[in-house]
């Protein structure tokens, strides 16, 4: 017969009662610690491997309404920081064919790697990861065009390749030196999309080297290389800024207008800024007046000037030689950068109100300016070239620093993109 314990029972009774209010007592500690000593941002070492998220293309697609409430408030998608990432971008420099060469760093040794692990973080809301399933459905049965300069193809092989990850388009149409006009169709979704090169939107004659060293610009006539082909567009992607710091003579209703930086012609300077706000001008209402109120809407988005950030000369070695974001409040927006997205912002509201009198037509600003401004680690550099400095330093190379590495900073203007394509989603354009 076995001697019983007498303090067992209580011992245990009180255990029952106490444990509840020790963890009652120890939450409130534990949150304070938390918020007094928060986990640290972590440096990547140039050694860290890239990480490639992917997705499966018989993956189920994400619901449209993920994370998304009745009340939620507008989000401002432009205001923001950039903040640490350890994913990775969703695709590498070899998961897809599109990439043009000049921005295909990964491949072209590019030796660190900390520029992809950047995440933009708006303000007061969360942008998602790039939803490719979620893009493909909002877009299906559409043909989605890219018009402008090289940014503008920049934006679309940034495109092209996020979405690749789910489905496989097939180049369908080329043409034009370097491949200015091209189209792609991705057959899971029947989605077409294209890239027109038009570095002015409007109608121009581009310098050459056997013919004068300026451009021409007719303002009052948009570039029908792009224009005869609107109807078949449901949304266009205008992107230019770039080319209009070139030489350039200026043309409106069949007389010099002025022009820009032209020593030796006997017409008046007069910049390129009016030039600029009158061409975006002229784009605008040619597309209002040939798509918005007749039952066959379109949608248009205009990418907002992008930053360049040389340093110093073309071509020296280090023209951008950094290898990290700006801090807030590092740099400022101003100058050139702030004018051209200010026009842009600008003319893109005027239109607005005029595409709203008609209906039909959905129009916004993709406002990257001052998210890419923080960005001067994003662009080739010298790895425009494939391994550079190979056989020993040069000191004389040429540097891009205009253009953004594919993956880089450029895929969160389409991650944005997405996020005002999901809105338009919730209120659908009006139609007479």
């Amino acid at each position: 017969m076995g001697i019983t314990n007498p303090f067992k029972d209580q011992s245990l009774s009180l255990t029952k009662r106490l444990l509840p209010w020790t963890l009652y007592a120890l939450l409130p500690i534990a949150l304070l610690r938390f918020y007094f000593y928060p986990v640290p941002d972590t440096e990547l070492p140039h050694s860290t491997p890239i990480t490639i998220t992917s997705y499966s293309s018989s993956a189920s697609s994400p619901p449209f309404s993920e994370n998304k409430k009745a009340y939620d408030p507008p989000c401002d998608y432009f205001d923001g920081k950039w903040i640490r990432d350890m994913r990775g971008p969703l695709y590498n420099g070899t998961t897809c064919g599109t990439i043009k060469e000049g921005q295909n760093c990964i491949t072209h040794g590019r030796p660190d790697s900390g520029y992809l692990y950047w995440r933009w973080k708006p303000s007061q809301c969360r942008l998602p990861r790039f939803e490719p399933h979620t893009f493909l459905q909002l877009v299906n049965n559409k043909h989605v065009a890219f018009v402008g300069d090289s940014m503008a193809r920049n934006q679309l092989e940034s495109l092209l390749c996020l979405l690749s990850t789910a489905s496989t388009p097939n180049l369908v149409y080329r043409n034009g030196e370097d491949n200015k006009f091209r189209k792609w169709h991705f057959p899971s979704h029947n989605v077409s999309v294209s890239v027109y090169w038009s570095p002015f939107l409007v109608q121009g004659v581009e310098k050459s080297n056997s013919g004068p060293n300026h451009n021409k610009l007719y303002l009052d006539h948009i570039d029908e290389r792009w224009g005869r082909d609107m109807d078949q567009m449901d949304l266009i992607v205008l992107s230019i800024g770039h080319w209009f710091l070139h030489p350039a003579v200026y043309y409106e209703n069949d007389s010099v207008l002025g022009c820009h930086y032209c020593p030796g012609l006997n017409h008046t300077e007069i910049g390129f800024y009016d030039v600029l706000r009158k061409a975006l001008r002229t784009t605008l209402s040619s597309i209002i007046d040939r798509r918005g109120g007749k039952g066959n809407g379109i949608d248009v988005i205009v990418t907002t000037f992008s930053p360049a950030h040389f340093e110093g000369e073309w071509d020296k070695a280090g023209a951008c030689p950094k290898t990290k974001p700006y801090r807030n409040g590092e740099k400022q927006l101003e100058g050139m950068d702030a004018d051209m997205r200010k026009i842009e912002i600008e003319e893109v509201e005027d239109a607005k109100t005029k595409a709203n009198e008609l209906g039909g037509f959905r129009l916004e600003a993709l406002d990257v300016t001052r998210l890419t401004l923080l960005r001067p680690d994003g662009h080739p550099g010298p790895y425009m070239y494939p391994f550079p400095f190979a056989n020993g330093h040069k000191e004389r190379v040429q540097n891009d620093c205009v253009h953004w590495c594919l993956p880089g900073p450029i895929d969160t203007w389409n991650e944005i993109f997405l996020e005002l394509m999901k809105k338009w989603r919730e209120h659908p354009r009006t139609e007479e």
